[in-house]
């Protein structure tokens, strides 16, 4: 958190060092901030663990952080001097870039985390940048020294080169055995910038993150950059335009740890008497409300979802439970948006927006576990812009809402600029797969004698569902990607409809191109065949673009033999059961229903595009 230049009364905190810790998924960042929190006895031994920041139990089964997590160390260093480090560690995936940014306004320095047997991957490109963007001190550690496979020098120059980082200096450790751990504390005091704050008399902290306790209401976590916060204080929320009286303030220990103040430079959290999720603003700034500040801290830009799906809760009784549990959610992950909505097959629901594709998974498992609710999600897809015939633009997230194909004079779907960084050997399986997902590459930067850099443009909506997997599938699991939006494009979109028994439903639709309806509308119809149960009645299953059948599949009847009681006679007598029989089916097809169970859903969403 850097203030504005030229400020009367500014000074810096020496003894106060606020950091956050930067990586690729799968490099360290959670371990090197156990060994932190075990070196300044910050946590006691018999509760040390894995993973000790990570307190979600999906972070820990997957082993990556979805949450960023502060907490407050106490260090003497070698000078014997005692510093107040604030840690925060943050999560390493391309979806949870948000928390990152978040992170990064309440620090003033990055340690940058390299695995020395990967080296330097998509996501440490994109976070060294994020983090050159917020103007922080970066400093680069080599990671996992220890492993057989590690070329720390070599990933040094790699540093340099992809980066523009000095890093022929920088620290060799290994965060599992603990070694050259205490040189990064050493470091961290003497090369990153203390905090600096303005004494003007006005009080600023800055909100990063809040949680929602069912006990206490909102907790919120902020950084003091002016002034001094304590209970009993009145305070306002300047964007959001909400007071509250203060409860309780502290730090994080790495539990929740009241104190009597927060002061300038520190790193807490602050409980009020705020209730309702939405009023708290990630990016907001706290005053004093008897004496508000003039000069608000530069916040967060708002955050656009990506992809948008609809989730509807299997037990439809559970629509108001869901509401709820989403609006705390909501508190928890301002990422995440949603509003009504309501389906023919499915009933009432949310369409909701996320940052991508493991953003959705995590929404889901979180509703599940923290929440005990059972949710079906619909495909996942993007903001298309439709332009009408008459010139006005429409964004659509959701096929239902395409307006009718007579009306439309053309449409733009969203494209992104992907990094690619793979073996100089997966580089035409990668290019086969960029080609086959409708993409185009720019152009290829060698890295080192191993490795290269490609950059590829393709449309968002092909990467959606298994693009990440195939990646990783063809590469061996050695390739890593990070991508970013440019805007929109002109592409020949169309609208394709599933239909059972004649009838659309409207959880299956989507907006796929052109050239890819057939196949995807053949793959849809036969999951669908295996999963959907035998009806009395033959089932047709159809995908259809504006009325035209381009695939079918037909469930076959459950036949009762309805002869069986006939032993012997006459063969017309057999045929007239035979033919009663066809007639109630033909009769019962008119008047029946096709039951679509969950699985039917799931599978759709999981067929491969």
């Amino acid at each position: 958190m850097h203030l504005e230049p030229n400020q009367p009364g500014t000074r810096t905190l020496p003894q106060i060092r606020n950091f956050c810790i930067i990586a690729h998924i799968d490099h360290g960042k959670s371990t090197l901030a156990d060994r932190l929190l075990q070196l300044t006895r910050t946590i006691d031994e018999r509760a040390m663990r894995d993973q000790v920041l990570d307190n979600m139990d999906l972070e820990r089964e997957r082993g990556i952080t979805i949450k960023c997590h502060p907490v407050t160390m106490r260090y003497i260093a070698a000078d014997g001097i005692e510093y107040e480090l604030n840690l925060i560690d943050t999560p390493g995936h391309v979806d949870f870039t948000y928390e990152v940014s978040r992170s990064m306004l309440a620090c003033e320095g990055a340690v940058l985390v390299v695995d020395a047997g990967q080296g330097v991957e998509a996501q440490t490109v994109a976070n060294t940048y994020l983090a050159i963007d917020n103007n922080l001190e970066i400093m680069p550690v080599i990671n996992k020294v220890d492993l057989p496979g590690a070329d720390a020098d070599g990933v040094a120059r790699q540093i340099e080169e992809i980066l523009s980082l000095p890093a022929m200096d920088a620290l060799r450790i290994s965060a599992k055995t603990g070694l050259g751990i205490e040189a990064v504390l050493d470091a961290v005091v003497k090369k990153l910038p203390p905090p600096a704050t303005c004494d003007n008399g006005f009080v600023r902290a800055l909100v990063f993150d809040s949680v929602y306790d069912a006990f206490r209401g909102v907790v919120t976590y902020l950084r003091v950059v002016d002034g001094e916060l304590k209970p009993g204080d009145r305070v306002r929320l300047v964007n959001g335009g909400t007071d509250t009286e203060i409860k309780e303030v502290g730090r994080f220990r790495p539990k929740m740890e009241p104190v009597a103040s927060l002061k300038a430079g520190q790193v807490g959290y602050l409980i009020g008497t705020i209730k309702s999720a939405s009023d708290i603003k990630i990016g907001d700034t706290i005053t004093l409300a008897a004496k508000p500040t003039p000069r608000p801290l530069p916040g967060l830009k708002e955050i656009h979802p990506m992809v948008f799906s609809g989730l509807y809760p299997v037990n439809t009784s559970d629509y108001e439970k869901l509401k709820q549990s989403m609006d705390k959610l909501r508190l928890n992950d301002s990422a995440f948006t949603y509003q009504p909505e309501s389906s023919v097959a499915l009933g009432f629901g949310f369409r909701c927006g996320f940052l991508g594709l493991l953003h959705l998974e995590v929404v889901q498992e979180r509703l599940r576990r923290e929440f005990d609710l059972d949710v079906i999600s619909t495909y996942p897809s993007v903001v298309y812009k439709v332009h009408m015939k008459d010139g006005t633009v429409v964004d659509v997230d959701n096929p239902i809402h395409l307006p009718d194909s007579t009306r439309v004079d053309h449409m733009e779907e969203p494209i992104i600029k992907a990094f690619i960084i793979c073996h100089n050997e997966h580089i035409g399986d990668i290019l086969r797969l960029v080609m086959d997902r409708r993409g185009t590459v720019d152009k290829t930067e060698t890295l080192d004698v191993k490795r290269v850099m490609l950059t590829c443009v393709m449309p968002l909506n092909e990467i959606l569902i298994d693009f990440h997997d195939f990646l990783k599938s063809v590469s061996r699991g050695y390739a890593s990607m990070d991508y970013e939006n440019t805007g929109y494009a002109v592409s020949d979109l169309v609208k394709m409809d599933i239909l059972l028994n004649g009838e659309v439903v409207d959880a299956f639709s989507c907006i796929i191109h052109r050239d890819k309806a057939v196949y995807r509308g053949r793959q849809m119809c036969e999951a669908l065949k295996d999963v959907i149960p035998p009806h009395m009645f033959a089932v047709p299953i159809q995908a259809a673009i504006n009325k035209t059948i381009i695939a079918r599949e037909t469930i076959r009847a459950m036949r009762k033999d309805v002869t069986a009681k006939c032993y012997g006679g006459d063969i017309t007598r057999k045929r007239k059961l035979l033919e009663r029989q066809k007639e109630g089916k033909k009769r019962m097809k008119e008047i029946g229903s096709v039951n679509v169970p969950q699985e039917a859903f799931i599978s759709v969403l999981k067929t491969t595009g």
